[in-house]
This record gives structure tokens, C-alpha cells and sequence, in this order.
């Protein structure tokens, strides 16, 4: 695998702090919130039909969050994405629920045909679903699938012509090329609503200071699966989610490329 612009992302959160344009999970967006700025980005959460174009001409990056979408919202997320695609930033794209609904999983095909997605972050079900894949689905939690998460992240790289990354026990990073395993994180991170989606706050706000959105996609799955680690390692007895939740954004927010190159196990 190509050496990975850790360095280069760290750094240009550090000095260029990007605007990170997030329509999103009503259920999460303080967290994502939060997260963004943890990392070292602004984050701004503007859905409004009659203001979407012109906040996503001012941002760095596009978070688009199927989460709690709504008619309305899928309008929003057009436009934003359409304005994205012109200025030419990254739209990061979290196909929540996707294979659950018809729904949900029409518009998500629907929005693929009318905007550039760069980057997509789901799990296993969510991702396999937006390749014309069956399987079995509960709301927002992955099922059982045949391929292993890094076969499925390169062919989906491939359909899709995006980077693809597939949170689960193992992340799996692909750009149909290029591909990593990211065996670090926590069984607590999926005790705590939000993780998935404050995962793709993290990504927008690396790709927002970055060309290589595979390095984008592989340093921000890489600091919050470290991060709960991390977090993880500091519960006391008769501490438990609440506090592991404080601890995964105080990690966040130290994160650094240091760290993040010492305990970060990839393959």
C-alpha cells in the first residue's frame, strides 16, 4: 500500500480548520457537531432548501446523512450535492439505513445517478445494498453477508467509482485499487448511538484538507476506531457508556499524527 499523507491531513486540520457542510442525522447531529470540531474542523449544519447551494459554495467538504431523511431533505441534499460537484469539493455520502426500505434505498440509488459521491461510509448491508445486493437489514444495523468487508469495499469502489469504507469488527477501506484493514476499535462503539455518523464527520472534515480521499477515508475511520480503543482503556469499574462516550471525544480531540502512526494497526 502506498504511503498514506497522515502527516499532510494532521497538519492541514491543524492550519486550514475546513468547512464541513453536513446535512445529517437529526438523531446525531450534535454529535457530529462535535466530532467535526474535536478533529479540528468547523462544522455547519445547514438544510434548508433555500440556503443549501450556497453554503455548500463556501465549504471544504459535504456530509450527506440518510439517517432521518425526508422528502424535503432529499431535495436539500440535491442541491447541495449538485453545488459540491460544481465547486469540485467532496461529498461524503452515509447510506443509513439503505436495504432497509425501498425507500430509502430508491432515493439512495436515485442521489448516486444525480451527484458525484467521492466518498461513501456505511456498514456491510448499507454498502452492499447501494451494488443491487440483498441482505437481510434491521433499521440501521448490518446483517449477514456472504463477501468479506474488504472484498465487498473494492467492488463497491469499483460500481460506484468511489472510495468505499465498511465499518465493522474490522474497517475495510477501498478505492478499487488501493485497499486497507483497519483492526483497531471497540465493541462499546456500537453501545453508543451516533459512532457511525460522527465516522463520517471525520472523514468529510480529512477530505476537506486533502486530494487523496483514500488517505482522507483511512485517517478518519483509523481515528475513531483508535479512539474508542483508546476510550476504552480509561473506563474504571462502574463506569460505563455515558463516560465512554465523554472519553471517545476527548480522544478524538487529542488525536494527533503521532498517535495516530504508533497505534493504528492496518494491513
Amino acid at each position: 500500500m502506498e504511503q498514506l499523507s497522515v502527516n499532510q491531513i494532521f497538519r492541514g486540520l491543524e492550519t486550514g480548520k475546513p468547512l464541513i457542510h453536513q446535512i445529517t442525522n437529526n438523531v446525531t447531529i450534535n454529535d457530529c457537531a462535535n466530532a467535526t470540531l474535536a478533529i479540528g474542523a468547523s462544522p455547519v449544519m445547514a438544510t434548508s432548501i433555500e440556503e443549501v447551494e450556497a453554503m455548500a459554495g463556501l465549504a471544504d467538504a459535504l456530509v450527506i446523512n440518510f439517517g432521518t431523511i425526508t422528502a424535503d431533505m432529499y431535495e436539500s441534499m440535491v442541491l447541495a450535492g449538485k453545488a459540491a460537484n460544481r465547486k469540485g469539493i467532496p461529498v461524503v455520502f452515509d447510506p443509513v439505513g439503505v436495504g432497509a426500505t425501498p425507500y430509502r434505498t430508491q432515493k439512495a440509488m436515485d442521489y448516486m445517478k444525480k451527484v458525484k459521491v467521492d466518498i461513501v461510509r456505511g456498514n456491510g448491508t448499507e454498502v452492499y445494498a447501494l451494488i443491487g445486493g440483498q441482505a437481510n437489514t434491521r433499521g440501521v444495523d448490518a446483517g449477514e453477508l456472504s463477501l468479506t468487508h474488504t472484498e465487498l469495499a473494492k467492488l463497491a469502489a469499483e460500481k460506484l467509482n468511489a472510495v468505499i469504507v465498511i465499518s465493522g469488527k474490522h474497517d475495510a477501506i477501498s478505492d478499487g485499487t488501493r485497499v486497507a484493514e483497519i483492526e483497531n476499535g471497540d465493541i462499546w462503539l456500537t453501545a453508543v448511538t451516533g459512532t457511525g455518523c460522527m465516522t463520517t464527520s471525520l472523514i468529510a472534515s480529512c477530505a476537506g484538507v486533502s486530494e487523496d480521499y483514500f488517505s482522507a477515508a483511512v485517517v478518519g475511520m483509523g481515528v475513531m476506531s483508535l479512539a474508542g480503543e483508546r476510550a476504552r482503556r480509561k473506563i474504571s469499574d462502574g463506569e460505563g457508556i455515558g463516560t465512554f462516550k465523554v472519553k471517545l471525544m476527548d480522544e478524538i480531540f487529542t488525536m494527533n499524527e503521532t498517535v495516530w502512526e504508533r497505534e493504528v494497526i492496518l494491513r
